[in-house]
């Protein structure tokens, strides 16, 4: 696996406005999952993402967090602190979906890492 970049979040002082602000001028396509008030986007040809409201993950307006696809979440934190980067949020659960972490490697970005329930090959 090549680890790629498998999802981007944005963070947004109003998800829903900035959902329909990428419908309306880019034509993502833009879906609320009811049981997280999460608004994700589809854009064709490149990675999906979501909007997380600013203040989550201690977020603010600008910043974009990307994720890299993972086997195993665990595994990469503990190669990620071994290299010397910092563990921000540790492995959480996306029920029926897959598992998260966040981190910052040894220059100060911040990153993602997410494993789905079917992991990739």
């Amino acid at each position: 696996m090549s680890h790629p970049i498998v999802h981007l979040e944005l963070a947004a002082h109003d998800p829903a406005a900035s959902g329909k602000f990428y419908a309306d001028v880019f034509g993502w396509k833009i879906e609320v999952d009811p049981n997280f008030n999460y608004y994700q986007f589809a854009a064709e040809g490149g990675p999906g993402g979501g909007f997380n409201k600013v203040g989550e993950f201690n977020t603010k307006a600008g910043d974009v967090i990307p994720y890299i696809g993972v086997d195993d979440v665990d595994a990469a934190l503990t190669k990620i602190e071994a290299a010397g980067g910092k563990t921000l949020t540790p492995k959480s659960e996306i029920p029926g979906i897959g598992w998260f972490a966040h981190f910052t490697d040894p220059g100060g970005n911040r990153m993602g890492l997410f494993a789905g329930t079917n992991p990739q090959k």
